[in-house]
């Protein structure tokens, strides 16, 4: 039987064989060996016939688990499979049907990653457009509609006696605050500065956003990115920002941009509780999800110095 023949071997026709052949020793043990059974069996004979059927349930089974072995790593591939995290693929081996079941699975993961890539940019595309939608009609219409009340409510203060005029000019302060705010948002929602003036300084305004003492460092002359990844730049340190201030009780965070070779690195650091074993929430799963998009290596987890780290590197 040559190795193409042997590849079409069922994995049925593979166990019985592996059956037959320690059947076939035994027999030919017994029938040409020295050993006889007495009628009634001999103690001796017994403990002979008991060591040989050990022997051939020990080999049996041995061979088995070494022809079944595959489907142990693929049952293990299977249960830990995760699309937001590419791995290597199973090696193909073994024959017949367990190297075809090896290779469908193999395939059937390119196409679910295929598949879930095509889907998330989908996803991800609309929801920055009507990111856009939103943050363009808090800037034209809510942010409009709220500079003409506090012209009007100016020009009313200024006409109003002294008695009501202090609250004028604090319901004119509410308004100011409330004008201030909707144009944050807005901001968070169309990163227009990183149109306008590029990256970093996208990344500085951010930082100035949050509350919090942020060490920065900026390499120079950073290989230049298209406009989608640095879009997936921005969103990831935006979402790693927000999970620092909301959750883990930081008081200090670094965040750089550096060149490696190639590609440019986004390291943000924080000093909070970590994430521990905690499950990934939607936040990162989200910031995995942007990464792949533009074939990006992302990683969150514990810095070394305590707190957490989301370090994502991508292609120049």
């Amino acid at each position: 039987m040559n190795h193409g023949e042997a590849k079409r071997v069922s994995l049925f026709g593979r166990i019985f064989l592996l059956n037959a052949l320690v059947l076939v020793a035994a027999a030919a043990l017994l029938v040409f060996g020295p050993a006889t059974v007495s009628t009634p069996a001999l103690l001796g004979e017994v403990l002979v016939l008991a060591a040989g059927l050990a022997v051939m349930l020990i080999a049996n089974a041995v061979l088995i688990r070494v022809g079944l072995a595959p489907l142990g790593r693929l049952t293990r591939a299977m249960t830990t499979i995760d699309l937001l995290k590419p791995g290597p693929r199973l090696t193909t081996r073994g024959h017949g049907e367990i190297a075809e079941l090896i290779t469908t699975f193999n395939s059937m993961i390119d196409r679910l990653e295929a598949e879930r890539g095509f889907s998330a940019a989908r996803a991800l595309s609309a929801q920055e457009a009507e990111r856009r939608r939103v943050a363009q009609e808090l800037h034209d219409e809510v942010g409009q509609s709220l500079t003409a009340v506090l012209l009007g409510l100016k020009r009313v203060a200024d006409q109003s006696p002294p008695e009501v005029r202090e609250e004028l000019l604090q319901a004119q302060e509410t308004t100011r605050s409330t004008l201030d705010e909707i144009r944050r948002i807005a901001r968070r929602l169309r990163p227009g500065v990183l149109e306008e003036l590029g990256l970093v300084s996208a990344l500085k305004a951010l930082t100035a956003e949050i509350g919090l003492p942020v060490r920065q460092s900026f390499d120079r002359n950073l290989p230049a990115l298209d406009a989608e990844t640095e879009l997936v730049v921005y969103r990831v340190a935006q979402e790693g920002l927000t999970n620092t201030v909301r959750h883990a009780a930081a008081d200090a965070v670094e965040l750089s941009l550096r060149a490696r070779s190639s590609k440019v690195e986004l390291l943000l650091r924080d000093n909070g509780r970590g994430i521990g074993e905690a499950s990934e929430g939607a936040g990162i799963r989200g910031m995995r999800e942007r990464a792949l998009l533009v074939g990006a290596e992302l990683s969150v987890g514990s810095a070394p110095q305590g707190g957490t780290e989301v370090r994502l590197v991508v292609r120049g």
